[in-house]
């Protein structure tokens, strides 16, 4: 490609730019100037976000939201998703018609429910469904910006923008998949930061390993659920989108969502640990929105609904896993057990 921009001047954004600069003639790096964009023209590095990693020369650096998309071949979203509107509103007046748009945020519109990429039809208009991907799955900034090997997965509703995608950021160290089911993988990256925050609490409460990979296991469980619920293909889930990303991100102190939830584990308010954490923890505001459309929909998912009671309701964590670990008993697999006769 002859130029790519990218939207948001943060860890995840600027990794990216790196990224596709291997294999896109210009980068446009698009930021607000209170993040910092004049010290990183400058320094050609991110010391806020990034510190060590220079950017490449064909990466341009930009708070000039019309410069950065003129004859722009594709735009990246790496901007938090509560953010997604906001950023679309303002991009629609200069947006080419052709441009592949790539959204690379994980989360729910806390306002409305809505995924990333109904967000972004409800501002742009449903036409831009032949033009969207949605890339995912276990890759911290840090590390794709410092080329260590990483694999995710990019949806799309048509074949063909979704290999054009993975053309322009599969690199000998950033491998990347194909995938026709935009709801999983958008499912998939949203609702593991809940997971995520409860692992955290688990870990702050002081609980063992065996606490954990129970958590994780039916926190998978439970993604997929809501996830064929609201439309997304069960397998999706079994991905690096859904048990790769939660792998990941409830397995490394890289994780904010992660760390959150052990401040929270230990005691600490909701207020006093974003704060402290200093950047977006998704994970807060998917479990709230999260719990609404669980409620609305009739899917049972305990450790969502758990983690928005010891978040938003002051439910002691210990009580919380008390209640989870004395709820009535099941099948693993209740699907499968239903379907066995006289099991």
């Amino acid at each position: 490609m002859n130029k790519i921009a990218v939207l948001g001047a943060g860890s995840w954004g600027t990794a990216q730019s790196i990224l596709l600069s291997q294999n896109s003639a210009q980068v446009y790096l698009w930021g607000r100037p209170e993040d910092g964009l004049e010290k990183i023209k400058k320094t050609r590095e991110n010391h806020r976000y990034m510190s060590g990693v220079l950017l490449p020369d064909n990466v341009i650096v930009s708070d000039n939201m019309e410069e950065s998309l003129q004859e722009t071949d594709m735009v990246v979203l790496a901007v938090p998703a509560q953010t997604i509107r906001l950023v679309a509103e303002f991009m629609q007046p200069y947006l080419p018609s052709h441009t592949i748009l790539v959204n690379t945020a994980k989360g729910l519109e806390i306002s409305s429910g809505m995924r990333m990429s109904q967000v972004l039809e409800d501002v742009l208009g449903e036409q831009i469904k032949e033009r969207y991907a949605v890339l995912s799955g276990p890759s911290f900034a840090e590390e794709v910006a410092r080329k260590v090997p990483t694999a995710v997965t990019v949806a799309a509703h048509r074949k063909l923008i979704a290999c054009e995608v993975q053309d322009a950021f599969m690199t000998n160290y950033f491998r990347v998949y194909t995938n026709p089911d935009v709801a999983g993988v958008e499912i998939g990256g949203a609702l593991k930061n809940v997971i995520a925050l409860a692992t955290g609490i688990v870990e702050g409460l002081g609980y063992g390993q065996n606490s954990k990979a129970a958590l994780i296991t039916r926190g998978l469980t439970e993604i997929t659920r809501m996830g064929v619920a609201m439309g997304a293909y069960p397998q999706t889930f079994s991905g690096l989108s859904g048990m790769g990303d939660l792998v990941l991100t409830c397995g490394s102190n890289l994780s904010r969502n992660l760390r959150a939830g052990i401040m929270i584990g230990q005691g600490q308010n909701l207020k006093h640990t974003l704060n402290e954490i200093g950047m977006v923890v998704e994970g807060v505001h998917t479990a709230k929105i999260t719990r609404q459309l669980s409620m609305k929909m009739q899917v049972d998912m305990p450790i969502t609904s758990s983690c928005f009671r010891i978040l938003y309701e002051g439910v002691l964590p210990r009580e919380e896993v008390e209640q989870l670990m004395q709820r009535r008993k099941k099948h693993e697999i209740e699907e499968t057990a239903a379907q066995i006769e006289d099991w």
